[in-house]
């Protein structure tokens, strides 16, 4: 890297656009460097590391390194709609929020780790849109880190409750413990559901709302899908770092 600054002040300036939503214009760059720097500067870095892959290579450095703190004895899957306000790719109107949103698919772990997240899609997809394409996405990051995905319990809600994706999950020998959807016609059957381990999901609900204490996320303004997931890979890897340094306290 050629830079006249060092990283850990430009990493800085970008976390303070991701903490508080800033336009990049709008960065206080006074605050984070001892010389004159701009903040085009910055955006100039960050879409460096979004595009070349590096915020996504350092999150699966972080969870190759401390896969022993993670908890894995239940993993959960969510979907979330953001409101996009600047267009750009992978935004659609939805209905429900009456407004173009983006869709992602996260995947956490038994304490509310964010482990993925999907590529993002427009906000007229439901959570089932593509499941097996989706969570093969989520599974790779995990391939990646070496941590298995055989045999895990995953509890997902309704919404992602379809007969390919329970085969699918059936074939990669994962666990699925899915609510059952309004949808689905009654029949004799057996489809297994744990009440109490189903409970866990709570975890997945207060990692999305750590995640839209980071007003960068609340709201998408990035154009570029890939910059959009490069923010969560940034937030993913904040937290974990912010989970290490409590439990080192303790």
């Amino acid at each position: 890297m050629n830079s006249k600054v060092p990283i850990s002040q430009i990493v800085a300036a970008i976390l303070y656009r991701l903490k508080t939503g800033c336009q990049w214009r709008q960065l206080p760059v006074e605050r984070f460097f001892e010389q004159p720097y701009s903040w085009q500067s910055v955006y100039h870095y960050f879409r460096k590391w979004a595009n070349d892959g590096s915020f996504k290579n350092l999150w699966v450095a972080f969870l190759t390194q401390y896969r022993a703190q993670l908890d894995l004895s239940c993993i959960q899957l969510d979907g979330s709609q953001t409101p996009a306000k600047n267009g750009g790719d992978a935004i659609g109107y939805q209905s429900r929020k009456r407004c173009r949103t983006t869709n992602l698919v996260f995947l956490c772990d038994n304490q509310g780790q964010m482990l993925a997240c999907s590529q993002p899609l427009g906000g007229e997809f439901h959570d089932s849109h593509e499941l097996k394409t989706v969570f093969e996405q989520l599974t790779q990051v995990l391939q990646a880190a070496n941590l298995p995905i055989k045999g895990l319990f995953l509890n997902a809600d309704a919404g992602f409750d379809t007969d390919n994706f329970r085969h699918y999950c059936q074939q990669q020998d994962l666990q699925a413990n899915i609510a059952l959807s309004g949808r689905r016609k009654p029949d004799s059957s057996f489809i297994y559901f744990d009440e109490l381990l189903y409970q866990r999901r709570l975890v997945i609900e207060r990692a999305n709302a750590w995640l839209d204490s980071l007003k960068a996320l609340v709201v998408r303004y990035e154009q570029k899908a890939l910059h959009w997931q490069a923010l969560h890979w940034l937030a993913f890897s904040a937290q974990f770092i912010r989970t290490l340094k409590r439990k080192q306290k303790l």
